[in-house]
Order: structure tokens, then C-alpha cells, then sequence
């Protein structure tokens, strides 16, 4: 990843729950990326985006919407890019939109060995 110390950043606040400050930590690596990389950043920015409206904003309807505009990014996404196991992060995401008492962690590669990806 072209902007490492964002992108750690970002996984830090994150990782605490901060999902706005995530979010804010992730866009100027994002307006600076292209590619598939601007497509995972921004998916990442949208999945902390979507955690942020369901508990802080009160909006679950908000942050059904911004996960749905995430898959869409993350769509394009190899299964595992930047040391990111993407798809068990889309899955740790909708569970803790549907169950707010979860704290959803960004999954490293490594975790995701054999599940297919």
C-alpha cells in the first residue's frame, strides 16, 4: 500500500471504535490512490462510514446503505490485498451491523487461510 502510516492509522482508530476518525485518517490516501487501490480505500472508508451511522448517527438504514456502496467498491477487490483478508472484513462488518455489542476488527491474511479466498 502506497501510504502505509494512513493506512495503519486508520486501522488503529478503527480497531478502537472510532470509525468517523478511521474514515478521516483513510480519504487522503484515497484521493491520492487509483486503481484497485482507490476502489479498497474506499470500501474501507465506506465499511467504517457505515459502522459510524448505525451507532453514532442512530441511522441502521444509513449504515445499511453505506455498507451496500462498500461491497460495491470491494467488489473489485482481489480476496486478499493489502494484508487484508477483504471478504471476512465485509462479514465482520455485517455482523456488527446487525448486532451492535460487536467490535469488528480488520482481519489480517493470514486469518482467512482456507476459507476459500
Amino acid at each position: 500500500m502506497k501510504d502505509a502510516e494512513a493506512w495503519n492509522e486508520g486501522r488503529a482508530l478503527f480497531e478502537a471504535g472510532r470509525y468517523w476518525d478511521a474514515h478521516e485518517a483513510w480519504e487522503p490516501a484515497w484521493l491520492a490512490a487509483s486503481g484497485v487501490q482507490r476502489h479498497f480505500l474506499a470500501g474501507a472508508i465506506l465499511l467504517a462510514a457505515a459502522l459510524h451511522k448505525a451507532r453514532e448517527g442512530g441511522s441502521p438504514r444509513g449504515g445499511r446503505r453505506n455498507y451496500a456502496k462498500a461491497l460495491r467498491h470491494l467488489a473489485v477487490v482481489p480476496d486478499r490485498y493489502g494484508g487484508v483478508a477483504v471478504r471476512t472484513l465485509e462479514a465482520r462488518v455485517h455482523a456488527a451491523l446487525r448486532d451492535p455489542s460487536q467490535q469488528p476488527t480488520i482481519p489480517p491474511t493470514d486469518e482467512d487461510e482456507g476459507a476459500g479466498a
